[in-house]
């Protein structure tokens, strides 16, 4: 499997909560699909596994997000207004969540995950 390396990464941590965050260019749904299988499996013992994209192929645009069992609002499409707002195009943020045992409310959960995919995204 050839997956583009993380261009930048990072570490927030929340109440006990760490969020690890990555980024990386991507050029295809399929480099998509391969860089989140690979995280997924690196960071299995993660509680929550968020991502969001923007992709441009041969002129059809493309995002998408999920929250992965975070309360709606509060992850996936917090990375994605991050993108938009940001206008980055063909690039994937993903953010691991260990969960540190408070919970943070869905605007807690929301400026945790946006501040990681922040600090990724600008390294």
């Amino acid at each position: 499997m050839s997956t583009t390396p993380s261009l930048s990464n990072s570490k927030v941590e929340v109440k006990k909560s760490k969020f690890l965050g990555f980024c990386f260019v991507v050029h295809s749904e399929s480099e998509v699909k391969e860089n989140i299988a690979t995280l997924k499996k690196e960071y299995k013992d993660a509680r929550h596994i968020v991502w969001a994209y923007r992709l441009q192929v041969a002129g059809v645009f493309k995002e998408k997000y999920t929250e992965d069992k975070e309360p709606a609002g509060s992850a996936g499409s917090a990375i994605l207004f991050l993108l938009q707002k940001k206008e980055a195009m063909n690039c994937l943020v993903v953010v691991a969540r260990y969960f540190g045992g408070v919970k943070l409310g869905v605007g807690g959960l929301a400026r945790a995950y946006t501040e990681s995919a922040k600090l990724a995204l600008e390294k």
